[in-house]
Formats: C-alpha cells, structure tokens, sequence
C-alpha cells in the first residue's frame, strides 16, 4: 500500500528536498505541495492524502489553522498530520496537538527519522519523540499547579476529567502509560498483558473520550490531571 504524503511548507527549496527524500521510498509518493495552510486543506482534500508534513509558520493560513481545518473535516477524517518545528520543542507543540496533529519532528530530524515518522503516521500511530514529550510534560507543568509523582485522579469539574470517569480501570492504567510516551509493547510488558489487550484498551479510551488518535490521548491525560509527572 502507497503511503499518499502531502507537503506544506513556504519555502519550495525545503519542500523539494522532502519531495526528493519521500519519492525515493518504494512504499511513499508525493501527491502534491503546498505553500500556505489554505493550500494544504485543499489539497489534502483533492489528492486523497493520507499524511501531511505540515510547517507550523506559513503566511497566510498557518500549519495549526490548517490542522485544525482537517480535524473537523468528516472527510478528512482519515489524514494524519505530523507538524515540522524548527525545535523540536517549543511554544507550539501543545497547540499542535490540541489542533489535531498526529505528532511532531524538528526540521533537523534525520531523513531515516522523517520517514519513519510518515510510516508512524500513517498506521495510526503517535509521533512522540523522547525529547517532543520531555518537552510536552513541561508545558503542562509550567501550565500546572500540581506537581507530585505520578498520580491517577482527575482535576474535579474538568471536562476531560468528567468523560474519565467512563474509563473502566484497565483502561486508565494504560491511559496513564500512554501519558508516559510509552509504546504499546512496553506498556503490555508494564502490565503484564498482551499487546493487543493494550491496543485494545487504547482504542476503546480514544473512543469514549473523543481523541482523534493517540497524541490526543496524551493532552487528555495531561489537561485532566489523570497524570502529573514527577519533578525531581
């Protein structure tokens, strides 16, 4: 199966140098590019795409508009966006997720890294680096009041905390791990189950919670207080 992958960014020399790095892959085509967020919407619509490598800062309508747009978009319902930062961390990695992104890679990611982050993508997948999700819990920490160990007890009145309370406890173990950045192996092996009684888990909380995929799992768990990392 060809992977259809959409490029977003306003400088053309960037994007012909993903074009060249992606069209190189057996499995991957380049259905077309973009130079601002209105032409990525569009285009994700028209080419049939199932990945966008979106910029975050293009003139006009910008990459977390544009994913916005693609969220709500029934029709789209089926492209994932993974949004390119020049850091890999910074001011707009929550927003990004909150937009509806997939996940995020710095510009200065290694080719083997970008590709696999569309294959990521692709299946479904959270695209959370090691450092994007250091870098994730410490915005919500900075953005907190609580700061303990891990902890499983949603802030009251919340709204995420409120659909929590429709997680079954299985279900919230592996909403913590997920939280964690852990995969799905490592979280069965955490827990003692197979994996596919965590994938099984894992879809079921993005059902009754409302998450698009996996990174929004991870914002639920965060904004509701289901999880508060640990300072040392």
């Amino acid at each position: 199966m060809t992977i259809r992958v959409l490029l977003a960014d306003d400088q053309a020399l960037l994007r012909s140098a993903f074009r060249v790095l992606v069209d190189s892959e057996p499995d991957m085509l380049v259905v077309g590019e973009a130079s601002n967020g209105a032409e990525a919407v569009s285009l994700a619509k028209s080419e049939k795409a199932d990945v966008v490598l979106m910029d975050i800062r293009m003139p006009g309508t910008d990459g977390l508009a544009a994913t916005r747009l693609i969220s709500a978009d029934p029709e789209l319902a089926h492209v994932r966006v993974v949004m390119l930062t020049t850091f890999e961390v910074d001011e707009y990695v929550v927003q990004s997720l909150r937009a509806g992104a997939s996940g995020f890679l710095g510009k200065g990611a290694e080719p083997e890294e970008l590709l696999g982050a569309v294959r990521i993508a692709a299946a479904g997948e959270a695209l959370l680096s090691p450092v994007a999700t250091k870098g994730l819990i410490a915005k919500f920490l900075a953005q907190g009041e609580g700061y303990g160990d891990w902890e499983d007890g949603a802030r009251p009145g919340s709204a995420h905390g409120e659909r929590l309370a429709a997680l079954t406890t299985r279900e919230r173990e592996v909403l913590v791990q997920v939280a964690g950045g852990h995969s799905n192996d490592e979280i069965a092996e955490r827990l003692q189950v197979s994996p596919l009684t965590v994938k099984t888990h894992v879809n079921r909380a993005m059902a009754k919670l409302g998450a698009r995929d996996r990174a929004q799992l991870v914002v639920i768990a965060y904004e509701s207080g289901l999880v508060r990392p640990r300072v040392e």
